[in-house]
């Protein structure tokens, strides 16, 4: 794994900035920040992921372990991400947080408008 430089804030995170799961393999890019700016709390990451994982991924922030201007090392492995392609409730019945649901839809919605 390449040296990621100094550790940032999510606000200083920039699209197109490399994410690495927990072993250090590359997952694909940051697309997008999901936060609620007016109270300052992150929720997690949309990733534009690379094979084997799906098109876009969301990334809880939670799974998060380091945030570097040149990098994002998770401390999850690409399997544990969620699949924002499939519809609302697909794979998802093991998600019992209604915040966590909330927060992958509207990954979906973001990337529904974007891509």
């Amino acid at each position: 794994m390449q040296d990621m430089g100094p550790p940032i804030a999510y606000l200083g995170l920039r699209r197109g900035t490399p994410v690495f799961d927990r072993d250090g393999n590359r997952l694909g890019v940051m697309e997008h920040v999901l936060a609620d700016e007016r109270s300052d709390i992150f929720h997690g990451l949309i990733v534009g992921a690379e094979s084997p994982l799906p098109r876009y991924a969301f990334v809880d922030a939670d799974q998060i372990a380091e945030l570097h201007e040149g990098g994002v090392l998770l401390a999850a492995g690409g399997e544990e991400l969620h699949d924002v392609n499939e519809p609302t409730g697909t794979g998802e019945a093991s998600i019992e947080d209604g915040k966590m649901r909330a927060r992958i839809e509207e990954a979906r919605e973001w990337v529904g408008r974007h891509h």
